[in-house]
């Protein structure tokens, strides 16, 4: 097995092409959309899950087998007929020929990438990756660190965000925000975003902001959270 290079891949108005109609290709399908790819799905027959996705603008179903060519034009390519050995050759030969990315599920020797289980919190994005060898290992892993990064790290991590864009316009260097951000992480604030009191949280970021000469109201940081979240 190789040793991955382990890279984020921003897919973001890219052509996704997903073969497969089953519940594998539909969670395939549905991490493509969400990261923003326009995703097609080639295959005679669809899963509910699928046709549900399908009402979403950036998911199409093309009812067909695949064929050779079809491949042609897709920045990521991700098949799930891993039962059909002959049809998993074929993809993966012609993505090769196309110097495309492709992913043939549950045949790592068949893959130039391969997807982590992944766990998300708000920006803050932590993938586990066994390098193909045990996806469910791999899962289990994730799911033990979902309690080491409760939900609050997505608040956590939009108000360290918005306290970073206050410390460039301030004209910390980075070797100032890089302390600042030590003494961040060991503060109380995720604690307090824990207990549900952001007013606090924020108060004990605005008290740290001024340590480093950032003159930051309560209020401020509020409507700045509030304007992230919309952007969101």
């Amino acid at each position: 097995m190789p040793d991955y290079y382990p890279i984020m891949l921003d897919v973001h108005d890219q052509p996704a092409l997903v073969i497969g109609g089953n519940a594998v290709a539909a969670e395939k399908a549905a991490a493509l959309s969400a990261a923003g790819a326009h995703v097609t799905v080639l295959n005679p027959e669809f899963c509910a899950e699928l046709h549900d996705l399908a009402r979403s603008p950036n998911v199409t179903l093309r009812h067909k087998a695949y064929e050779y060519g079809d491949l042609a034009g897709a920045f990521v390519v991700v098949a799930t007929a891993t039962y059909e050995p002959e049809l998993a050759e074929a993809i993966w030969h012609e993505a090769q020929q196309n110097n495309q990315l492709v992913n043939i599920v549950d045949l790592p020797a068949r893959c130039n990438f391969i997807v982590p289980s992944i766990l998300r919190r708000g920006q803050l994005t932590i993938s586990v990756s066994t390098g193909g060898t045990s996806p469910g290992l791999a899962k289990r892993i994730r799911q033990q660190l979902e309690a080491l990064f409760p939900v609050e790290y997505a608040t956590y991590m939009r108000l360290a965000s918005i306290v970073r864009t206050y410390l460039r316009q301030g004209g910390l260097t980075y070797a100032q925000r890089d302390e600042f951000f030590g003494e961040y992480f060991i503060s109380d604030i995720l604690d307090l975003l824990i207990e549900q009191d952001k007013i606090k949280a924020f108060d004990s970021a605005v008290r740290l902001l001024r340590r480093y000469h950032i003159d930051i109201s309560v209020s401020t940081i509020i409507h700045d959270m509030k304007e992230a979240e919309h952007e969101h």
